[in-house]
């Protein structure tokens, strides 16, 4: 979701005095299949300088992308920074690698520099404790490799403020040294009016289907399976006390591009409910198509992690659909007070790891009374006033002001 991130802000940051440059990685360069739609979206006029990168080699040694063009992207930097006047760097990750560049570019010339986590860098997995496991060996480089990148930071913001708490705690000196901004997710809602002007069907739907349909959208994080494990239990159990509903998952397989690469239907075959109540599309599908499915659909699926800080980022587009979201959230998510505040969904909360069960035992009596009202559902009792403070244009002028109070004389 970087290109989101770094797109909505190179939308807006003019209109608050910042005139941005994106630089990034060349798409020729990518694995994933492109969205040539997203172009549609940026200023004509939004300067944006790509760089190459290393190759994917066979096997496969280095997938990263932000890896594979780190030191092309260093010296590009370099380059515009030596003969531009340029005041900061924002640097958005994953992918956690690039977060190196912003101190050694500071290292180099002086330029100051911010970090923004979309997810944490350090947390753990139950594969973390596997001895020698990819994920084991990632954990042990970015405990050496964070310290370093946000020794000199002057910014650090993130999807929520959970998400950079871990690392303010590790390094308690940046409370004297740097600023902190939580800056939600968020979404443009003019992305979801330029879907009416873009011809895309809803492919991944059963053909001709009366059936009540709600879309899950994005990937399906590990903290979440057992959650959903108990949602298909319940659905199992009461199958046949529901309306006519069918739950897509889009893009939530194993690797983007892997047709066959299913993480959702093992589970719905185990419990009888594949490909009559359950649907998956595991690839990626581009952005508008995403939103086109969205707005096709009867509601909107939402299901959050055990882990307290996850936000997840489709909650905004789910809003902006104006579609009836149906949310499984840890307690403490921040989501919860979003689809709370803004009157656009039901949320169902359960306390972590350990509870679990909860959803198990309250989700049909909840899930039962949304589809029921969903024929009901009026988007126009969705507060939208309150949905601004999580637009695309008000968050990057919250960013603006933490850069003003850094860099004060800035101008365009």
């Amino acid at each position: 979701m970087s290109v989101h991130r770094a797109r909505f802000w190179g939308n807006y940051l003019r209109e608050y005095g910042w005139n941005p440059i994106i630089l990034t990685v060349d798409e020729a360069y990518y694995e994933e299949n492109l969205d040539y739609n997203l172009s549609k979206l940026l200023p004509s006029d939004l300067r944006v300088e790509k760089v190459k990168a290393l190759k994917i080699t066979k096997p496969r040694l280095i997938g990263d992308v932000g890896l594979r063009g780190l030191i092309q992207m260093y010296k590009r930097a370099y380059e515009i920074i030596k003969n531009e006047k340029i005041d900061f760097i924002l640097i958005t990750i994953p992918s956690f690698y690039l977060a190196l560049l912003g101190r050694r570019l500071h290292d180099a010339t002086g330029i100051n520099y911010g970090i923004d986590y979309q997810d944490p860098w350090i947390y753990k997995l139950p594969v973390s404790n596997k001895i020698f496991s990819r994920h084991w060996i990632a954990s042990k480089f970015s405990r050496i490799l964070e310290p370093y990148a946000v020794k000199k930071a002057r910014l650090i913001t993130g999807v929520a403020t959970s998400y950079f708490q871990g690392v303010v705690k590790r390094n308690p000196y940046l409370n004297q040294t740097a600023l902190f901004k939580a800056l939600p997710f968020g979404t443009d809602l003019d992305d979801h009016t330029k879907i009416k002007d873009i011809d895309i069907k809803g492919y991944c739907f059963k053909e001709n289907s009366k059936a009540i349909k709600l879309v899950y959208a994005g990937t399906l994080l590990p903290k979440a399976y057992e959650p959903l494990e108990m949602v298909f239990k319940s659905l199992q159990e009461h199958k046949n006390e529901l309306e006519e509903v069918e739950i897509y998952f889009i893009g939530s397989g194993r690797h983007p591009n892997d047709l066959e690469g299913f993480n959702v239907k093992p589970m719905a075959e185990k419990y009888g409910l594949w490909q009559n109540v359950i649907f998956e599309t595991p690839q990626r599908i581009p952005y508008l198509d995403v939103l086109k499915h969205l707005d096709i659909a009867d509601g909107i699926f939402i299901l959050g992690s055990t882990e307290p800080h996850y936000t997840p980022s489709k909650v905004f587009q789910g809003i902006a659909s104006k579609k009836p979201i149906f949310a499984i959230l840890h307690e403490e998510s921040t989501a919860v007070n979003i689809i709370e505040q803004t009157r656009s969904g039901t949320c169902l909360t359960f306390k972590g790891e350990k509870h679990t069960n909860d959803i198990y035992l309250n989700f049909f009596n909840a899930f039962l009374k949304f589809t029921k009202s969903i024929s009901q559902f009026n988007p126009d009792t969705v507060s939208y006033t309150e949905f601004e403070k999580y637009s695309a244009k008000n968050l990057t002028g919250q960013l603006a002001e933490k850069l003003d109070r850094i860099i004060p004389d800035i101008r365009v």
